[in-house]
């Protein structure tokens, strides 16, 4: 591997733990991108929209939520698809 080819890695998110994360500021980071996601499509600015689901999908709050979501399902009896 080449150094031209190494992922650089947000030093902020680096070295954070799981216990560390700030959950009501990471709520309340991907609720905002999905409102500005939902006005951009009633204004019908499709470039915005994409450019816009492009930060929600690489969000590491996004992320984090995602997995915290799935890890604490306690058990319940939900697959998605079923």
């Amino acid at each position: 591997m080449t150094s031209g080819n190494k992922r650089m890695v947000h030093s902020s998110t680096k070295h954070l733990s799981w216990r560390s994360i700030d959950w009501k500021a990471a709520q309340r980071e991907v609720r905002r991108l999905q409102m500005r996601i939902a006005q951009a499509v009633q204004e019908g600015k499709h470039g915005k929209v994409k450019a816009l689901q492009w930060m929600l999908t690489h969000s590491f709050y996004a992320k984090a939520l995602a997995v915290k979501r799935v890890t604490s399902n306690q058990g319940k009896n939900y697959l998605p698809g079923e």
